[in-house]
């Protein structure tokens, strides 16, 4: 991955920024997604959202046409990410960087944004250390740390845990879930009884699974990425007898999301999870925006993805609008900070000094409504902010 210095020599030679944006007519966005590879699911619905976000508000704004320019990474590739985030500013001029469903990406075209001074709006990733990394980054998705802390504390407060055991993929959210959780649960009084880590492809539950049963403890907490993990996971904890509610199983959110819910089902009854975005959340925001999505995509159901899209570009809209259509990064990081709005997921505001997203963390639980088993909301933790990171 290039450096700062060298995203600065490269983005030195001779190459003017787009200093004319001021006069420019049209606004930029540079959207950078693996719309390939084995996140592309990921990348388009998080495209549905921008769409979705743009054709119910118009793609004018403060008097200015919005442009898309979309970048495929084929990621997780933090160097195809660099590149891309400078061709687009150097070549395309663009105004605007967005996207960033990888955490690896964001990191990667940081060092652009920060020394070509654009806003960039980190529409997905979720490692706490983005925004970190330059004043010119707003995240409207979620961290790991902001709903596991919160999950970890909820855990002994509130369901009455007092000892629990972490299995997680063995990759860095994987590694940021197991550590939030564990010290939100410890710091609030519980005692982690166990722990281990999986290998993030292709693993076999079973071994791992039988470690947890032999620790006997009265929780579990769970973090697998998507796709078939959730129902392979789901299944070797029944086989083993490891189930609601004998044992608590707790998750974040990926665990239980419409389609791994379809793929474990009776399996999933009961379980726990931590989650920013919940589908069925009975709101007529929100069900506007589900309405919305199922119409534009088939009937296919928004996800976290979807949601982070769609939100980022209401910050992008609310921010040419208070600067009348000044698309300079300063400006528009101003604009950005403190910003609130009712979202579909919520109430969601922009944090001033680290420029992170706070929001209402949802604790959900599986049941059966209407014969169809669904994510409940059982418990709401209002304007949560990451735990892990201060201001630059």
């Amino acid at each position: 991955m290039l450096n700062k210095a060298a995203a600065a020599t490269l983005l030195g030679l001779g190459l003017a920024w787009s200093s004319t944006a001021l006069a420019q007519e049209t606004v930029k966005i540079g959207v950078i997604l693996p719309y390939s590879g084995p996140f592309a699911d990921a990348a388009n619905q998080l495209q549905a959202g921008i769409d979705l976000y743009i054709s119910k508000h118009g793609d004018e704004v403060a008097g200015k046409k919005i442009e898309i320019i979309k970048r495929d990474t084929g990621g997780p590739a933090p160097d195809v990410a660099q590149r891309m985030a400078q061709e687009l500013v150097v070549r395309d001029g663009v105004d605007i960087l967005a996207g960033f469903a990888l955490t690896p990406e964001a990191l990667g075209a940081a060092p652009i944004a920060d020394e070509a001074q654009k806003l960039m709006v980190v529409m997905n990733a979720a490692t706490s250390i983005v925004t970190e990394q330059s004043p010119y980054i707003v995240r409207t998705s979620v961290t790991i740390p902001q709903l596991n802390y919160a999950f970890g504390q909820w855990a002994f407060n509130e369901a009455g845990i007092k000892q629990a055991y972490t299995l997680v993929s063995d990759y860095g959210p994987g590694h940021d879930a197991e550590s939030s959780f564990s010290k939100g649960f410890t710091e609030a009084g519980g005692k982690i009884v166990g722990s281990d880590r999986t290998p993030v492809a292709n693993p076999d539950f079973s071994a791992y699974v039988q470690r947890v049963r032999d620790a006997n403890p009265e929780a579990v907490y769970i973090f697998v990425p998507g796709g078939a993990q959730p129902a392979a996971i789901g299944k070797a904890l029944a086989d083993r007898g490891l189930a609601p509610p004998d044992t608590k199983i707790f998750a974040q959110g990926e665990l239980t999301h419409p389609e791994a819910l379809e793929s474990m089902g009776e399996n999933a009854r009961g379980i726990i999870t931590t989650f920013h975005y919940t589908l069925e959340r009975d709101d007529p925001l929100n069900k506007e925006y589900v309405d919305g999505y199922h119409a534009a995509n088939n009937g296919r159901s928004p996800d976290l993805f979807s949601i982070g899209g769609y939100d980022g570009m209401h910050l992008i809209y609310e921010a040419l609008k208070a600067t009348e259509g000044d698309a300079s990064g300063d400006a528009l990081v101003e604009a950005a900070k403190g910003m609130s709005w009712q979202s579909p997921r919520g109430p969601m505001s922009i944090d001033p000094e680290t420029r992170d997203v706070v929001q209402t963390v949802y604790i959900r639980e599986v049941q059966e409504v209407d014969g169809k088993l669904q994510n409940v909301i059982i418990h709401e933790i209002p304007e949560v902010k990451d735990p892990l990171h201060g201001a630059n």
